[in-house]
């Protein structure tokens, strides 16, 4: 399905980048090549710097996946920064592709070029992965996304926001295979998606009211909402989404860690393990990789009360 894509200034387009890549960053290979054709490639495009230190950290997020990817047979992770390869023949032959950036008018593909791209690699039968802000595109552009991956947030029925979920009772699917009930502190959500007529909820939770922005959310108060989904395309390719993943320290979550990597590995055609992906991580891999971010500047101390006369 195509769809007129608007000439959006390219300044709006791109979230330029004004760091450089860490010095552990730049130990990770970028845009390889699968050293076997045979191997599952699976294209990790994370978004430029944004947001607060340990919100928005998609390199390193991105990163975490790839090593998890590493362990699996028959796989090999491709990472690409900025939000868009320099080689844009990254994406031939991608079973999957994973989008981990902002959305909205940041969305790192909006260019006409840049989505004819990723059309064309959807059609080819890769399996689509969106995380967090990557769900939204501008209204132009929303009925194709909602076409390829089975949801896509939009402001007019949309709401968002940070509060604490928790997850208990799920369906059975193989991305929830080894995922245990879990709790994601004070994460940063998109609820209230348009939905394509098949789309399969995976994770749905509570919104407390004061997070029901829009005239369509208050009016389903009390309603369980989903976060997480599966779609399987007419042409038989696979998507999965996932609102949460905005703070970064909730990849500290086992059960979300292997919950993510369970849905690329399905939406790239894969045999999710019985047991669910091996996910394991050192404590000081969670933040090795994050952006070098300004800390947030100190608030002024309130002045001392004056002296009772």
């Amino acid at each position: 399905m195509r769809c007129a894509v608007r000439s959006i200034p390219f300044l709006l387009v791109l979230v330029s980048s004004a760091f450089a890549l860490t010095p552990e960053q730049q130990e990770i290979p970028l845009e390889a090549a699968p050293p076997d054709p045979k191997l599952a490639k699976i294209v990790l495009v994370a978004g430029s710097v944004s947001n607060k230190v340990g919100q928005h950290e998609y390199f390193a997020g991105c990163t975490l996946m790839r090593h998890w990817l590493q362990a699996e047979a028959g796989v090999w992770p491709t990472l690409v920064a900025e939000g868009w390869p320099k080689d844009e023949r990254v994406f031939e032959g991608a079973r999957a592709v994973v989008i981990y950036a902002d959305g909205g008018v940041k969305t790192p593909f909006l260019t006409p070029e840049r989505w004819a791209v990723i059309e064309k690699t959807v059609q080819a039968g890769a399996g689509l992965v969106m995380l967090h802000q990557a769900v939204e595109v501008p209204a132009e552009q929303a009925e194709t996304l909602k076409s390829w991956l089975g949801g896509v947030w939009q402001p007019d029925i949309g709401a968002r926001g940070h509060w604490d979920m928790e997850f208990a009772k799920f369906p059975e699917h193989p991305i929830l295979r080894g995922v245990a009930p879990f709790a994601a502190p004070l994460d940063g959500w998109l609820y209230n998606l348009h939905f394509a007529e098949k789309a399969t909820p995976l994770l749905v939770g509570q919104v407390p009211d004061k997070h029901r922005a829009t005239a369509d959310a208050k009016a389903h108060a009390g309603r369980d909402e989903v976060v997480a989904w599966a779609y399987e395309r007419a042409d038989g390719g696979r998507a999965f989404a996932f609102t949460g993943c905005d703070l970064h320290r909730n990849w500290g979550v086992e059960s979300q860690r292997r919950f993510v990597m369970n849905g690329i590995l399905w939406a790239a055609g894969r045999e999710v393990p019985a047991k669910g992906a091996k996910v394991p991580l050192e404590a000081a891999d969670l933040t090795r990789w994050m952006d070098d971010k300004p800390a947030p500047a100190a608030k002024p101390a309130k002045p001392a009360p004056a002296p009772a006369q």
